[in-house]
């Protein structure tokens, strides 16, 4: 299970599913497709590279969705996201290259440290500025 700084409480209530519904019977409902769990993959981390966006070209599935992204380096990359996390499937957007063989992150953010030192400081210092809020706030 992917981890997304997603607030059940900001979701809307009318996700398309009644409760009388099939659909009721599945666990958590997992029929969800792997595009919502890319968007709030990418609303997560945008603020921290230069151009991220769910791929309209590569099909998305129940099971796998594409994820483009461009690091504030300028680099490209196509990732996977499935069950067993994010890889890296391609140096640019929108293609998939099968002579890859990169490994899974269990995060997004797991993948852009890797890839990217600009994403690691502009992470960072927002995470910093976040804990200097909150001791202000507590200190008040």
């Amino acid at each position: 299970r992917m981890e997304t700084d997603c607030n059940p409480m900001e979701l809307p209530n009318n996700m398309g599913f009644e409760e009388d519904s099939d659909y009721r019977d599945f666990e958590g409902t997992d029929v969800k497709d792997m595009r919502l769990e890319a968007e709030a993959v990418v609303n997560d981390v945008l603020f921290a590279v230069s151009n991220m966006f769910v791929s309209k070209t590569l099909p998305c599935a129940e099971d796998v969705a594409y994820i483009n992204v461009e690091t504030r380096e300028r680099n490209r990359y196509c990732l996977e996201l499935t069950e067993a996390g994010l890889r890296v499937v391609a140096y640019d957007f929108d293609q998939t290259d099968d002579t890859l063989q990169t490994p899974y992150h269990e995060t997004v953010y797991s993948l852009l440290d890797s890839l990217s030192p600009a994403y690691r400081e502009v992470f960072g210092n927002a995470l910093l500025q976040r804990l200097e809020a909150l001791k202000k706030d507590s200190q008040s």
